[in-house]
């Protein structure tokens, strides 16, 4: 989950490489730092906590040179200390990782015993010593690099560089994402595109096992077999300004707040002007589809068990969801006709990216529903749909979510239209729902201050229970995930049905319950829930339309009146009381919304 970048240029490398390091903190931003190679003599700093630290340091203690490797951490081995903090140092290596060395303590006991010893907790540092190990028997750098890679087990993606060598990067990868930039007598590495997209749009996309020697002239890269391998240069299309906060005190408000203008991107690519659901190349014929199981982690989980109810409801589709941690380890049996689906903002999930891996050759078809179409999950699924959310900084997902939500029901409606499960005009209506999604959501955003002055009282809290039944079940999963992430109160979701199979016994007058009620076919049920909490002292906090409040709100301890909707987007509309609580929450407690404590936005390890 940390970020990782490599520049071999034609200026003065730590600035660049620090402006490209602070487009990957949200892999992590336990301590950062950067080496370069100054008149050919490595030399390297690093700082505890954010990235402004290193800044601060540099303006001190700066580092010249033309050439050089930096890195933000998020914490797995050893604890976040600067000792641990990357790039770390053997003799004439330096090294960046992002992953984990399984076999880091095989390694070290082996080189202990050749008398080397360590000064870090971290598995990186083996991966240093080991390298230099192999030069001080004669290899060349590029040599003892590759040597080195030839030991490791794990995930991971690898910079190296050393000392005396100010053209040279050698980069790998083993299931963590690398990507190489060209540029014009310049070459650059990142973990990703963001990280490169004010230096260059021309990317090389390191594939699976994959080891590559940078230099300015290009890139030589092997693949797993040592044969070489001619991987495409491909022109991406990154908004670089877009990866600012945009006049928002946080990432998080600016990208909740744009989410009626991407929805209308993602409902541009899929919906036709003749209302008909189009699919790019090579589509799903779900006549041929008996069974779908769909697969992710966090908050694409929620999603995957929001779009449960639309498959098999209105599609008639059986549907299996997991979490990928869990379902790559039951190896479950994958029978025929069965339709795989992963859903990941990052397209590099390990967990996700495993589970589709385990799929492979068993299901009928593997599809994913990403934001990143040149991601490792993208690119080795049978057909991606991209959500079209654009670049999410903030750890917490909020329009990835939403757009992740609004595909899968467009996914859903094409499979209920294949299979003959509905008719011509509830097709319409529905698609005539989804059209209205932009306008809803910007409603939906002009209560945003009703929902903080709830959240002032939500953040002197201790514990908080969400409720909700059928297709806001998920919902309430997800705001209570929301308030965790940011907020750091002990949130926990329940579907309404539940509370008196044990919850119940948690209610008191200081515990607050959200319920997420629209008025639906379900609300009467879930008005019951409701008086059980408020007989027992509890404090709802009921979140539905104006007909459901006028109903039900007698007695509310705080009422969030949403705009009227069609039941089949309500989940998605119903998403922004789950952003927006927990945000006003976070900010009143004074935490750090973007970037909270222990998360990482990208996890590409186990």
């Amino acid at each position: 989950m940390c970020g990782i970048v490599g520049v071999l240029g034609n200026h003065e490398v730590a600035p660049i490489l620090v402006e490209a390091l602070k487009r990957l903190e949200y892999r992590g931003y336990d301590s950062a730092g950067i080496a370069t190679i100054n008149d050919g003599v490595l030399d390297r700093r690093r700082a505890l906590g954010k990235l402004v630290n290193l800044s601060d340091r540099l303006v001190h203690e700066p580092l010249a040179g033309k050439a050089g490797i930096g890195h933000t951490r998020w914490a797995t081995h050893g604890a976040p200390t600067e000792g641990n903090a990357h790039p770390h140092r053997a003799g004439p290596v330096a090294v960046v990782h992002n992953g984990i060395i399984e076999n880091f303590r095989d390694l070290r006991a082996e080189l202990a015993e050749a008398g080397i010893g360590f000064e870090t907790d971290t598995d990186t540092e083996t991966v240093a010593l080991l390298t230099h190990h192999h030069m001080i028997q004669g290899m060349t750098p590029v040599d003892a690099a590759f040597k080195t890679l030839d030991r490791l087990e794990g995930a991971f993606a690898l910079a190296f560089l050393f000392d005396g060598q100010d053209d040279l990067i050698v980069a790998a990868r083993k299931g963590s994402p690398l990507a190489i930039g060209h540029g014009e007598g310049e070459m650059f590495v990142g973990s990703d595109a963001i990280a490169l997209a004010p230096l260059t749009d021309r990317i090389t996309y390191l594939e699976e096992g994959d080891r590559a020697v940078v230099t300015r002239q290009g890139a030589e890269i092997r693949d797993t077999n040592g044969t070489l391998a001619n991987r495409a240069v491909r022109q991406i299309q990154i908004d670089a300004a877009r990866v600012d906060k945009a006049g928002h005190k946080h990432f998080m408000a600016k990208e909740i707040a744009e989410q009626p203008n991407v929805l209308n991107t993602t409902l541009a690519n899929y919906l036709g002007t003749d209302g008909e659901i189009t699919l790019p190349d090579p589509g799903i014929d779900f006549t041929k589809i008996d069974r779908l199981t769909m697969v992710a982690c966090g908050t694409a989980y929620y999603a995957c068990l929001t779009a449960k109810y639309w498959f098999e409801q209105v599609a008639r589709l059986p549907v299996e969801v997991d979490v990928a941690s869990e379902f790559r380890y039951r190896e479950p049996p994958i029978p025929g006709r069965t339709l795989a689906l992963f859903v990941s903002q990052s397209g590099e999930t390990a967990d996700t990216l495993a589970a589709l891996r385990y799929c492979e050759g068993k299901a009928d078809k593997i599809v994913s529903v990403i934001n990143v179409p040149e991601s490792s999950i993208a690119r080795e699924s049978d057909l991606a749909l991209p959500i079209h959310a654009g670049v999410e900084v903030g750890v917490a997902s909020t329009k990835a979510f939403t757009c992740q939500l609004t595909v899968l029901l467009m996914l859903a409606l094409r499979a209920a239209r294949d299979r003959g499960e509905i008719d011509t005009a509830r097709f319409a209506d529905h698609v005539s729902a989804l059209r209205s999604l932009p306008a809803l959501m910007t409603h939906g955003i002009d209560r945003s201050a009703v929902m903080q002055r709830t959240a002032r009282k939500l953040a002197e809290a201790r514990d908080i229970l969400f409720l909700g039944r059928g297709v806001m079940y998920p919902l309430a999963l997800e705001g209570a995930l929301k308030l965790k992430e940011i907020s750091y109160i002990h949130a926990e979701a329940y579907a309404s049905g539940e509370l008196k199979h044990g919850p119940i016994a948690l209610i008191d007058k200081h515990v607050p319950v959200v319920v997420m009620a629209p008025k639906d076919g379900l609300f009467d049920k879930t008005v019951s829930n409701m008086q059980e909490v408020m007989a027992r002292k509890g404090k709802v906090v009921l979140v539905s339309n104006a007909a459901g409040i006028s109903e039900a709100g007698d007695g509310v301890w705080a009422e969030i009146a949403m705009p009227d909707c069609p039941d089949i987007v309500a989940p998605i509309l119903y998403a922004l009381p789950a952003q927006l609580l927990a945000y006003h929450t976070a900010v009143a407690k004074g935490t750090d919304v973007d970037q909270p404590r222990n998360l990482a936005k990208s996890v590409t390890v186990e």
